[in-house]
């Protein structure tokens, strides 16, 4: 059994009753908070190994609890985002948080994300020098790119990108954090510009670039590279 606990912070008892017994079920220890205050208590004091996390708290917003945690720990934090608040969301996964779940949301995605994110941290700040799925190898040592067995060939803006999203496989990493990351500061705006290379770097490792199952778009926040 895990052995991980869980932070819930969320001021709507129906959540809270669904996830605690849901959690407890798949091994995990929960602890809960209501407030955005009581929830950076509890994450100073109490040293959960993930928070999942509302935005819309009854004393303070959501993303401003995410960048007073983020000012003393790197614990993962799942975002749980109603649909209607897109523009909420990538403001909170650009402050830090590292992933989101939609509201309504099933069980089984939160699992799933909670997973990846705690399998991240166990990892910490290691680079892996090979990355392989379904057929796609990434050897950043070599800074080769395969696909079944045959070499890629990619621009070096299309592999760092690439490099990027498979050094965050399995989360949702933002336009904004794309951009900064293989542009620099000045662009983070030109959105079209990276839905280009996307396609073109789909176009390179895809089977079916209008189908593509390892570059998944996050409609209207970014990308998430699928490595499972």
């Amino acid at each position: 059994m895990n052995q991980h606990r869980i932070l819930v912070v969320d001021d709507e008892p129906q959540i809270q009753r669904f996830l605690h017994p849901a959690l407890t079920a798949s091994g995990y220890e929960v602890i809960q908070a209501a407030t955005g205050g009581e929830a950076e208590r509890l994450v100073a004091t109490s040293a959960p190994d993930l928070v999942i996390l509302d935005l819309g708290l009854p004393d303070k917003d959501g993303k401003d609890v995410i960048e007073t945690v983020r000012a003393f720990s790197d614990v993962p934090i799942i975002v749980l985002s109603a649909r209607d608040r897109e523009a909420e969301k990538i403001a909170a996964l650009d402050l830090g948080a590292n992933d989101y779940v939609e509201k309504p949301f099933g069980i089984g995605e939160l699992l799933a994300r909670i997973r990846t994110s705690l399998r991240r941290q166990v990892a910490g700040a290691s680079v892996p020098s090979r990355f392989e799925v379904n057929g796609l190898v990434v050897d950043t040592a070599k800074r080769i790119v395969t696909r079944n067995d045959q070499e890629v060939h990619l621009t070096r803006k299309e592999y760092q990108l690439l490099v990027h999203l498979v050094l965050h496989a399995g989360m949702v990493v933002t336009h904004r954090q794309l951009l900064a990351s293989v542009w620099g500061a000045a662009h983070v705006e030109d959105l079209q510009y990276l839905r280009v290379f996307v396609g073109q770097l789909r176009a390179k490792i895809e089977d079916d670039a209008n189908n593509p199952q390892f570059i998944r778009t996050e409609p209207g926040v970014g990308y998430r590279f699928i490595s499972e």
